[in-house]
């Protein structure tokens, strides 16, 4: 009997304890144009946290600042807890190679969630089922060929310049094309895993890279263990803004019964 391969998502976000850091290795199967998979990275600084053996509760935010390009090969992480309380942690990463300056920095609040009232204010998108959208083709990325991508609405749509721009707006099934149960690492990858909202607008691939991405859960690791078989988010995405080289992005992610899972917004540089 052969045993089990891991899955690709955990070979990428692969972390050992040193002594003073942590190290991780850049993952060819995560690999976006120019660097590294930004959301494959934030998760990758996740696991770190999520496994350190000071850690308490479940992670409540996480902001990414990507200061530098990431090269590919292995990289270190500084873990710090800079503050910690009766229910809550806040944690810095910083992420280097080679002894060189910081490429990534991280900050992380984890909380202990406790059962209290409650107001759920946002309600779920209207979508047709996974099964009855069609799987986006495949591009020239690797990271994006390790997700399948179901269009519900806004499908993007590269071609000849229109005169007229195109919404900002998608509706969306994400999933791991290998399928693997969706935990808090996943969900803070999905919440990357859009394409920039200029390409919809524009109709085109232009310089594009995330800045700085913010991930807020609404969700801990005892809820989604106590659903079976979530492989899937159904998310929603937009843009409010693009100006002078800068453009924003909001989003939702949902489980398939309705619960949303978690928020996320990102400012990006973008050259057009």
């Amino acid at each position: 009997m052969h045993a089990k391969l891991p899955h690709p998502f955990d070979d990428a976000t692969r972390i050992t304890a040193g002594d003073s850091s942590w190290q991780g290795h850049t993952s060819d199967d995560y690999w976006a144009f120019v660097g590294p998979f930004g959301g494959a990275t934030a998760a990758t600084i996740l696991r770190a946290l999520i496994e350190h053996p000071q850690r308490a509760g479940d992670p409540l935010a996480l902001t990414v600042n990507y200061c530098a390009p990431i090269a590919k090969g292995p990289f270190d992480l500084d873990v710090r807890l800079v503050k910690a309380n009766r229910s809550s942690q806040h944690w810095s990463v910083e992420l280097s190679q080679d002894g060189g300056e910081v490429a990534t920095l991280a900050t992380a609040v984890f909380a202990e969630r406790r059962p209290s009232w409650e107001h759920r204010v946002a309600t779920v998108p209207d979508a047709a089922a996974f099964e009855a959208t069609l799987p986006f083709p495949k591009i020239s990325a690797s990271w994006a060929n390790q997700y399948e991508f179901r269009f519900v609405e806004g499908e993007m749509r590269i071609g000849p310049p229109q005169a007229e721009l195109a919404s900002t707006y998608s509706k969306i099934w994400i999933s791991d094309r290998t399928p693997r149960r969706l935990d808090m690492l996943s969900l803070m990858s999905m919440s990357d895993a859009f394409f920039g909202r200029i390409f919809h607008a524009r109709r085109e691939l232009v310089p594009f890279g995330t800045v700085s991405l913010t991930t807020y859960f609404h969700t801990d690791s005892e809820e989604l263990a106590a659903v079976e078989d979530i492989t899937r988010v159904l998310a929603t995405a937009d843009s409010k803004i693009m100006h002078k080289s800068y453009a924003d992005q909001n989003a939702e992610l949902w489980s398939p019964n309705g619960r949303l899972l978690a928020t996320t917004t990102q400012i990006a540089y973008f050259k057009a």
